[in-house]
C-alpha cells in the first residue's frame, strides 16, 4: 500500500487539500480495505484547477477520486466509493443460520468456520473490514508470521478465506437495533435491511475513545487521528514531529510505525511506565529508538488550531503528578487509548451488560438462582453465550475478554462451536 510515488497504475488517485478530513477518512477506509491509493495533495488553487479540474482549494468537488477505469468520483462517501469497488450488496437470504455482526478479527474468524462447517453466514460490517485490529501496521505476535503482518493484510486474507467458502459480508452496513423472537434473532440494519437469524454472534469491537477536549471534534483529520493511523505515515515523512496518546499495544506498533520516517515521535501515557501495558518486545524496541521518546505520567489536556487552515497547530501535555505544562508544536496526534463497547442495542433488549457496556457471558453472568434472570431454557448459558439463547459475544465487545488478535479469532470460533450446539439441542 503506497501514498505517494513511484506510482501503481492500478491504485485509486486521491486528490484533495492539506487537513481534509474526509480526506482522511477515504485513505483509512482503502487502507484498512487493502486497496492500493495514491494520495495527490493539492496545495494552491492552481494545483487544484490544473490536478483536479475543480475552481480552487474551497471547491466543495474536492477531493476527487479517479479509479483505474477513469471513473472520476467527487466529494464521495464512503458508501460510494464501496459501490464502486463492488463491495456493496443486499442480503442473498430471507433468513441466515448465522448472522454476525463486525468484521473484525472474531468477526472474521466466526465466518471463517461458520461458513466451512455448512452454516449459512453473513457478516454485517459498518465500516471496513479488520476492525481496529485493520489499522495496525504490523501484528508481530501473531502465530504463524514470524516476520510480522499488516492488520490490512491479515484482514483481507481473512476476507477471501470466508468468501471463499460461501459467507456473505455486507460493508457499509451499520446494525442499529436487535428484536428476539422465538428460535431467532432480527437485526435491523440503518438503511432499514432486515437480517433474520436462527443464532447471532456479537462481534462489534470498540469504538475508538476520545480525549474529551475542546476543538477535537473540528480537528479529526485535520492533525487528530484514531488508532494507529497506518494510511498517514507516508504524509509525515521529514521533518515532522508525531505525538501518539496512549501505552497500549496499538500506541508502541504506531511508534515503531512512524519512527523511520518521521524527525521524532512522542509517546504520552498516563502510567509510570510502558510495562504494565505494552508487550516486553515492543518495550524493547521503543528503548532502543533514537528518535522515540516516552512522557510517563502525562497526558494531552489543549488542542491549538492554525487560525489559517484550521489544522492542529500544537497541543499542551500535563503532567498528571506535578502539574507542570509542555506545549509542543505539531501537526500529527494520534489517540491510541483504548475504545468504548457500542452495546447500546443490547440495553434495548435487556441482554446484559456490565458497568462500562461490555457484553457479559457464561459464567460471568449473575445467576443468583443459578441461571440468569428471566434465562429461559433448562440449561446454563453456553461460555460465549449472553443472557439471551442464541446470542454469543466474541473479542474485544465481550466482557472480560483478552484485548489481543489471537484470542479474537480463538473466541470467534469458539463461538461457532457453541452456536452449533445450541442449533442442535436449544
Amino acid at each position: 500500500m503506497t501514498t505517494n510515488p513511484p506510482v501503481d497504475q492500478t491504485s485509486v488517485k486521491i486528490l484533495g487539500p492539506p487537513g481534509s478530513p474526509l480526506g482522511y477518512m477515504i485513505r483509512d477506509f482503502l487502507h484498512r480495505s487493502d486497496i492500493p491509493f495514491e494520495w495527490i495533495e493539492l496545495t494552491d488553487d492552481q494545483q487544484a484547477r490544473e490536478k483536479a479540474g475543480v475552481s480552487g482549494l474551497k471547491d466543495g468537488r474536492l477531493p476527487v477520486c479517479v479509479f483505474p477505469d477513469g471513473t472520476r468520483l467527487e466529494c464521495p462517501t464512503i458508501r460510494q466509493i464501496t459501490e464502486k469497488l463492488g463491495w456493496f450488496r443486499d442480503p442473498s437470504r430471507s433468513e441466515y443460520d448465522l448472522a454476525i455482526y463486525g468484521a473484525g478479527p472474531a468477526g472474521l474468524s466466526a465466518a471463517v468456520y461458520g461458513a466451512t462447517e455448512g452454516l449459512a453466514t453473513v457478516v454485517v460490517e459498518r465500516h471496513a473490514v479488520g476492525g481496529q485490529a485493520g489499522s495496525s501496521s504490523r501484528i508481530e505476535n501473531y502465530l504463524g508470521f514470524p516476520s510480522g503482518i499488516s492488520g490490512a493484510d491479515l484482514a483481507e486474507r481473512a476476507r477471501e478465506q470466508a468468501c471463499r467458502f460461501g459467507a456473505e459480508i455486507l460493508i457499509g452496513r451499520e446494525g442499529v437495533r436487535g428484536e428476539l423472537q422465538p428460535g431467532k434473532e432480527i437485526g435491523y440494519l440503518a438503511d432499514g435491511t432486515k437480517i433474520v437469524a436462527k443464532a447471532t454472534i456479537c462481534a462489534t469491537g470498540v469504538e475508538y475513545r476520545r480525549l474529551n477536549l475542546p476543538n477535537e471534534d473540528r480537528l479529526l483529520g485535520r492533525g487528530v487521528y484514531y488508532g494507529a493511523g497506518a494510511s498517514e505515515a507516508a504524509l509525515c515523512r521529514g521533518n515532522e514531529d508525531v505525538f501518539i496518546v496512549g501505552g497500549g499495544n496499538s500506541a508502541g506498533q504506531a511508534a515503531m510505525h512512524f519512527s523511520p520516517v518521521a524527525r521524532s515521535v512522542m509517546l504520552v501515557v498516563r502510567g509510570s511506565s510502558l510495562k504494565e501495558t505494552m508487550s516486553h518486545y515492543l518495550v524493547d524496541r521503543i528503548k532502543s529508538s533514537p528518535n522515540v521518546r516516552v512522557l510517563t505520567n502525562s497526558e494531552v489536556t489543549a488542542l491549538q488550531d492554525d487560525e489559517d487552515d484550521e489544522s492542529l497547530e500544537k497541543i499542551t501535555v500535563t503532567n498528571r503528578i506535578t502539574g507542570e505544562q509542555q506545549v509542543f508544536a505539531t501537526k500529527w496526534l494520534f489517540v491510541c487509548i483504548g475504545g468504548d463497547p457500542n452495546t447500546h442495542w443490547a440495553e434495548e433488549i435487556g441482554i446484559v451488560r456490565d458497568s462500562a457496556g461490555y457484553l457479559v457471558t457464561g459464567p460471568d453472568l449473575p445467576q443468583p438462582n443459578g441461571r440468569p434472570d428471566k434465562w429461559p431454557l433448562s440449561r446454563s448459558p453456553y461460555y460465549l453465550e449472553t443472557s439471551a439463547p442464541g446470542i454469543f459475544a466474541a473479542g474485544d465487545v465481550r466482557h472480560g475478554s483478552i484485548k489481543r488478535c489471537a484470542s479474537a479469532v480463538g473466541e470467534g470460533a469458539m463461538a461457532v462451536a457453541f452456536v452449533h450446539r445450541y442449533l442442535a439441542n436449544g
